[in-house]
């Protein structure tokens, strides 16, 4: 796990409230990324992010599309096997949280098992980013995407 990563497990949820509004949009990420759910300020947050990564997500793999690599598309890592599954379309819009510029995944009009979820993330450090998950207006998770470079 990244080491901002493994700080932020420890971290209220307003901590990591204000880490994200503290941070630009940043780039938007390409290729695969290795996610970690983070069920902010509970005693269990090891745990959670551990058990979610060996059985449920494991991230996510972006595809660009679109020439000015503003908007594309991506798959969610799932399982223990990791299956690409449950598409959704990516691109920069305002943020539910504070109106500023964020990198909206959207699973709107790409999944019928997803429909209600909007994810938002900020890239924070290069390669690193702090995300929100939205159940229809209310926000109901956090988590971390890292990207590797070569």
């Amino acid at each position: 796990m990244h080491p901002t990563v493994k700080t932020w497990l420890d971290k209220s949820r307003e901590e990591l409230d204000q880490i994200y509004r503290d941070a630009a949009a940043g780039e938007i990420p390409t290729g695969d990324t290795q996610g970690t759910a983070i069920l902010a300020g509970s005693v269990f947050a090891k745990f959670v992010a551990t058990f979610a990564r060996i059985f449920a997500w494991q991230g996510k793999v972006f595809d660009l599309f679109s020439t000015d690599h503003q908007s594309g598309v991506l798959v969610n890592k799932v399982t223990p096997f990791s299956l690409k599954l449950i598409v959704a379309k990516v691109y920069r819009d305002k943020s539910w949280m504070d109106d500023k510029e964020t990198i909206v995944i959207d699973y709107s009009k790409t999944s019928l098992l997803a429909k209600v979820i909007r994810d938002e993330i900020r890239e924070v450090e290069p390669g690193v980013y702090l995300g929100k998950v939205w159940w229809g207006k209310k926000r109901v998770l956090d988590f971390a995407l890292t990207r590797d470079f070569e």
